[in-house]
């Protein structure tokens, strides 16, 4: 009860500092004055309890008033803190950056702001004149030889959120040591410190002339010219969510050559509070309806969407009964990695260099593609900041040729650094094309993979706990697990036990390695002797602990998909109970 008082008395002494402030605009102090107002102080806690830090995706978090959330003040902060550390990391003169944003409520605003103050420290700010695409961003950096970049975009969240993805010279989002380099910054930083007032000479507008050279890099990307060539026709529908790909991508569909491209045009509709869906997260099967629906009245071959800030895809297909079937983010990535390696092989275009890249919790079928063909595959952290970091340490010895994470996001190129929906939905209608001149669909080539490599089902909960309570929570979940660990999965033993805040791996006799990880990080996995694999971590992003199962099951034909993945649901069911879900 004394800890709940002071943290209250804490946030109220920082909430009247905003009040007494003449910084501050009228609209923010009267929202700060209603909530010291309020007897429930969950709000205020809730807006000011912490100041928002650089996560797996830098800032992200809910609009409003307070050091909790997204706002011009918070932003100009950290942008004022992201200033100060490029100029200690550069203290030469000629230093741009790279700014832009999304569809979002606020976004041109904040974009306009964080422009404003780099241009205020002396650093010249690229300003998209309008929103773009993630990786048209990231590509951009590289492009222009900026030595950092931050786009204003909340990717997939919920309309009430909006973020800061700040990015550094290799167009990739901050790892050590910038990102608590940033953050150390950010914190030495008082509203008093940010310079708001531009320096019209350092802001140069960007617009049309980047996206040419983005639509050239995205060719290179394809990998078979001739199999789109013969299936110019194939019937594509494509959503923007509201967002960034509205343009690009039925552009860049062209540039390869596929001629039959059919928008949802309810959502080409720019739009921050994503009017036609529940949430524009391509994760969510209900944010697929109208492309399947138009897709239906077209007699589609696939359909395809990219998130609002266009750096994610969805995947539709049609199952042997003409059914519309989702693409889950694993599947979505076996089907990339198997089309890469076969066709490159089959184009003589595989080399002994090239290597492949997965997040650790990420399906393990891809890591049995990779060992039938001897091609080197990494494993690394959740988010395309790690593996950007793995093509970085890789650069100039060998080459990328994709990578991907569960979370519906993939990289076929080096072009950028972060995932790259432009770029995946041209290849995935590559991937159709070349289905279609076998007679087949995408669902067919999924079947043949799970053919070949076994069937597993793939499941993801996740358990939101808001607030600073919320935070609390998910920490005693996270050691409650460390140290009293499961000891069997649905019934079947636990052979492994991977901890990467230590590091190390530990076999059912207690036996431990080393885990050869750039940095810890607050994740577990357990693996047990039938080949399930369930990883745990708190969300870098949200306020939620993500709970990722790998379940095999057996498949004789394709006709038996169904009964294998009713298997996996009710192993999972048996495994989420047994953890208390």
């Amino acid at each position: 009860m004394n800890e709940n008082k002071e943290l209250i008395a804490q946030c109220e002494k920082v909430a009247q500092k905003w009040l007494d402030s003449p910084l501050y605009d009228v609209e923010t102090k009267a929202e700060v004055k209603a909530m010291l107002d309020n007897s429930d102080k969950t709000e205020l806690i809730d807006a000011f309890y912490r100041t928002l830090e650089f996560g797996t995706g830098g800032l992200r978090g809910i609009m409003g008033a307070g050091t909790n959330r997204m706002n011009k003040y918070v932003v100009g902060m950290a942008t004022q803190g992201f200033a100060n550390y490029i100029n200690k990391i550069y203290p030469q003169g000629g230093k741009s950056v790279v700014v832009c944003h999304d569809c979002r409520n606020n976004g041109r605003m904040f974009a306009e702001s964080v422009a404003a103050i780099f241009s205020a420290n002396g650093i010249k700010a690229y300003l998209f004149e309008g929103l773009r695409p993630t990786p048209e961003v990231s590509f951009a950096i590289r492009d222009l030889g900026a030595v950092a970049g931050v786009n204003v975009t909340a990717s997939h969240n919920p309309k009430e959120y909006n973020g800061y993805k700040a990015y550094w010279s290799d167009g990739a989002q901050v790892l050590a040591p910038h990102d608590t380099g940033i953050i150390d910054e950010v914190n030495k930083v008082d509203i008093e410190d940010v310079k708001f007032e531009p320096d019209w000479d350092l802001i140069q507008i960007i617009g049309g002339e980047m996206d040419y050279n983005y639509m050239v890099a995205v060719k290179d990307a394809m990998i078979d010219q001739d199999v789109i060539l013969r299936n110019k026709d194939l019937n594509i529908v494509y959503s923007a969510m509201h967002g960034t790909g509205r343009v690009i991508v039925p552009l860049c569909l062209r540039s390869w050559g596929f001629q039959n491209i059919n928008v949802v045009p309810e959502q080409m509709v720019v739009d921050g509070n994503f009017p036609t869906v529940v949430s524009p997260n391509p994760e969510n099967a209900e944010a697929m309806t109208l492309g399947m629906k138009l897709g239906t009245k077209l007699n589609a071959d696939l359909v395809v969407a990219t998130d609002p800030d266009a750096d994610r895809l969805a995947i539709v297909c049609r199952n042997p009964k003409g059914e519309w079937q989702i693409i889950n983010g694993h599947q979505t990535t076996m089907l990339f990695i198997y089309y890469i390696i076969k066709n490159k092989i089959a184009l003589g275009q595989l080399r002994p260099t090239d290597f492949l890249v997965k997040t650790i919790v990420t399906t393990e079928t891809v890591a049995k593609m990779a060992e039938k063909y001897n091609v080197e595959l990494c494993d690394c952290y959740t988010g395309f900041k790690w593996i950007a970091h793995e093509i970085a340490v890789r650069e100039g010895k060998k080459k990328y040729i994709g990578g991907g994470e569960e979370s519906f996001g993939f990289l076929p190129y080096d072009k950028v650094r972060d995932k790259d929906a432009p770029a995946s939905i041209c290849l995935i209608c590559e991937i159709a094309a070349w289905a279609k001149d076998q007679g087949k669909t995408l669902y067919d080539i999924l079947m043949d993979i799970y053919m070949e490599y076994g069937f597993t089902g793939n499941f993801a909960i996740n358990v939101v706990k808001p607030g600073k309570s919320g935070a609390d929570e998910i920490k005693a979940m996270m050691e409650a697990f460390r140290s009293n660990p499961p000891k069997q999965l649905a019934g079947s033993a636990v052979a492994e036990i991977r901890d990467f805040k230590l590091l190390e791996a530990t076999d059912a006799c207690g036996n431990k390695r080393k885990l050869n990880m750039p940095e810890p990080s607050n994740v577990l996995q357990w693996f047990s002797e039938d080949g399930t694999k369930v990883s745990v971590r708190p969300s870098g992003t949200e306020p939620k602990i993500k709970f990722y199962m790998e379940i095999p099951a057996p498949m004789d034909s394709p006709a038996d998909y169904d009964k294998a993945l009713a298997v996996c649901e009710q192993r999972m069911k048996d495994i989420r109970d047994s953890l208390g879900l």
